[in-house]
């Protein structure tokens, strides 16, 4: 077999570039299920949980980190469909449960009342048997914390950032409203 210079090179390009692009092909899901994605509406509704969790004071709360988004993300990217469909369903669940309480979509409810509902999903969620009661807050309230204390204002503004805190020290004086440590 006699191969010129051009179609040697042709092979090699054609090689090359299956080797990047094959894999991603194969690593696509060939099921034709639906991708997890969010609606607008969706990401309103998990800002306001977020939100109710952790409140703007002095300092911004869950929303203006883009919570809902980060949530969106951790739950399209690092769950498996099953977790995804049970995030997904409780999410629908607790909007259905809140209309049915209180006449209004929990983004347009008083911030009181979202309160008392996300702490009576709390107490049922506490009190149950392990794998019972709404997991899916709990993944909300778990998502809520690692996404907001990751962020730049969870790090710099809710806790005390030192990129090099130095030595431990068990017995250091702390005055009442200060805030916690972020240590790298």
């Amino acid at each position: 077999m006699n191969l010129t210079r051009r179609e040697a090179i042709i092979r090699l390009a054609t090689a090359m570039g299956a080797s990047i692009v094959g894999p991603r092909l194969l690593a696509a899901p060939l099921s034709g299920e639906r991708p997890h994605g969010f609606s607008a509406g969706d990401l309103v509704l998990m800002n306001e949980i977020g939100e109710t969790i952790i409140p703007a004071t002095d300092i911004p709360g869950a929303k203006a980190v883009g919570i809902g988004e980060f949530m969106a993300m951790m739950v399209s990217e690092c769950m498996d469909t099953a977790e995804q469909d049970a995030f997904e369903e409780g999410l629908a669940e607790l909007a259905a449960a809140y209309r049915a309480k209180h006449k209004v979509d929990f983004a347009a409810g008083r911030p009181e009342d979202r309160t008392e509902f996300l702490n009576r999903l709390d107490r049922e969620l506490r009190g149950s048997r392990p794998g019972e009661g709404p997991q899916y807050f709990r993944v909300l309230k778990e998502l809520t914390l690692l996404g907001y204390f990751t962020s730049e204002v969870g790090c710099t503004q809710a806790l005390r950032y030192e990129e090099v805190p130095g030595r431990y020290d068990g017995n250091a004086p702390y005055r009442k409203g200060e805030r916690g440590f972020y240590n790298l």
